[in-house]
């Protein structure tokens, strides 16, 4: 069980839950936050470069912060950042796309000063048919166990 940054490891793999988009979902995230037309009408999608509805990479964004939070990879701590590194949308999301995360520990750097960590983990977002779609690579801060 990770509970500090000490327990955290390089090459480390981490597996999250699935969610499924809906349509309905991706119409609803880009009417508030990216209301273009390949993410809000199946027709005008459809002469775009995306040819049919997709959803926002900022929908995909947050739909992969928020399966990385269920995967609860630095324990019982919350997971605080300073950055994002890496940031890719590699294909389009669709309607009932099912996606699921995998992380890896790519690099640990402990602090000199704080009592704390960072750590970089390369998350990917594949779909269900394993294609990835999207990938991001945070900075997380995590506490360094008590002397």
């Amino acid at each position: 069980m990770i509970e500090w940054f000490e327990d955290l490891a390089l090459g480390m793999h981490f597996k999250s839950p699935e969610k499924r988009l809906t349509r309905d979902d991706i119409k609803r995230f880009a009417a508030e936050f990216d209301p273009q037309p390949y993410h809000l009408d199946e027709a005008a999608a459809e002469q775009t470069p995306l040819k049919g509805l997709a959803a926002s990479g900022w929908h995909t964004a947050a739909i992969a912060m928020r399966l990385f939070v269920e995967v609860r990879p630095f324990g019982p701590h919350p997971l605080l950042g300073i950055g994002v590194d890496e940031l890719r949308w590699l294909a389009p999301v669709r309607p009932d796309d099912v996606l699921h995360l995998e992380g890896e520990v790519v690099k640990l750097v402990p602090s000199e000063k704080k009592p704390q960590g960072l750590v970089w983990i390369k998350w990917t977002a594949f779909n269900q048919r394993s294609e990835p779609v999207y990938t991001f690579t945070p900075i997380g801060v995590v506490p360094r166990r008590p002397a």
